[in-house]
């Protein structure tokens, strides 16, 4: 094997500009995104997330980014998982987009702001059925001795919803993610990379977003 010091590589598919920018991160963020979708790699939405215990112990997972709009970026998740205990005593969080085929980033500082039942009822019942059963099957970041036991418990939702409609579990809910950062990076020829971070006011989410050119 290798050493894994050798494994590099040189970035040279694109450059990131001032001027190629929008005056809105989430006019870029959506511009890039669909770069990614139309590139066709796959999970092109796919974002790690990060969020902090009581303790200070940072702790990160991936999840599906679902809507990305004006107010923020949507995600949803079981309300008794890790992610949301945290998030419950501290709602400060980080997204990160690893597009490194495309050999982009995106990053996100900001706040979770649990979304309405309505919205949440609404996406849900969009699910796939199997969806929708494993929600109410899986108690989220809970130990499990077997994941025979995980399956049996599938089956009886299975047998318990068979007919009509499947519940919204009241333990299944969704946030927004309310940006007061966005980082852009495009990686750059002898690992001098375009970094532009957006910032605004954290107390303020209608003030102007500021751009600044960050060091590779």
């Amino acid at each position: 094997m290798a050493s894994i010091q050798d494994f590099r590589r040189e970035y040279v598919q694109s450059e990131l500009r001032r001027s190629d920018l929008a005056s809105d991160p989430i006019d870029q963020f959506e511009v890039w995104l669909k770069d990614t979708i139309d590139s066709g790699i796959p999970d092109p939405t796919a974002m790690t997330i990060a969020t902090v215990s009581s303790d200070g112990q940072p702790s990160q997972r991936i999840v599906l980014l679902k809507n990305v709009d004006q107010q923020g970026f949507v995600f949803y998740t079981n309300l008794g998982s890790r992610k949301a205990l945290e998030l419950a005593g501290n709602n400060k969080i980080s997204l990160h987009f690893p597009w490194h085929f495309m050999e982009r980033q995106v990053k996100v500082a900001g706040i979770a702001i649990p979304l309405s039942k309505t919205d949440v009822a609404k996406y849900f019942l969009s699910r796939p059925k199997e969806s929708q059963l494993a929600a109410w099957a899986s108690q989220q970041s809970k130990p499990i001795s077997t994941r025979q036991m995980l399956m049996g418990k599938f089956e009886e939702m299975k047998k318990k919803f068979a007919a009509g409609n499947i519940p919204l579990p009241s333990f299944w809910g969704g946030y927004r993610v309310v940006p007061h950062e966005v980082e852009f990076w495009q990686g750059g020829e002898h690992r001098l990379h375009n970094r532009f971070v957006y910032t605004r006011s954290k107390d303020d989410a209608e003030s102007n977003w500021q751009i600044q050119r960050l060091m590779p």
